[in-house]
């Protein structure tokens, strides 16, 4: 079999890389997930197709939905003021466009825009109400809504991106010990 392999240039399952279309393998790894539209979310021990040719590695990902409700929830807890690529996060995750998230804060979607881009700090009152509205209409944010928000006393006002290192698997996170 490992003959077989080397020459087809295919491994045992006949994974192939979804950019250069080569042979890939599986393996396991700590990948960091831009796909969310943040830089600071990184899968760890996720299972990962890589390519040794052109590099590109592509996580697999059993449970989506999950994972993106508990990055919706890392962000809704995270100590810290919220940034603009979060903001934008959970208003994609409860699917609404600007308009209609700028309805819920009572702002014009100039500011939301403004906000969600990091062209002007969201205030803190706006934060703690964009925080309660993903709680309280994001799926599967609920059950927890009551702790979250009994937290909210410990937020930072300024603002401050934290590494959140989620686990796919057993479905939990953790920020990364150094920024928080």
């Amino acid at each position: 079999m490992t003959n077989d392999r080397k020459q087809t240039g295919v491994d045992s399952e006949g994974l192939r890389c979804s950019n250069c279309g080569r042979a890939a393998r599986r393996t396991r790894g700590n990948y960091l997930f831009r796909v969310s539209g943040l830089k600071n979310v990184v899968l760890t021990n996720a299972e990962i197709i890589k390519c040794d040719k052109c590099g590109n590695e592509d996580p697999i990902i059993a449970r989506m939905d999950d994972v993106l409700r508990l990055i919706a929830l890392a962000i809704v807890n995270k100590p810290y003021g919220l940034c603009g690529e979060e903001i934008r996060y959970l208003r994609k995750y409860l699917e609404m466009g600007g308009d209609t998230f700028a309805s819920y804060l009572h702002t014009d979607k100039s500011v939301l825009s403004r906000w969600e881009n990091n062209h002007e700090p969201v205030g803190s009152k706006s934060d703690l109400l964009i925080r309660a509205i993903v709680l309280t209409l994001g799926r599967g944010l609920l059950p927890g809504a009551e702790e979250a928000v009994r937290r909210f006393t410990k937020i930072e006002d300024s603002q401050k991106s934290v590494m959140v290192e989620l686990d796919p698997e057993k479905l939990e996170f953790e920020y990364e010990a150094a920024n928080v």
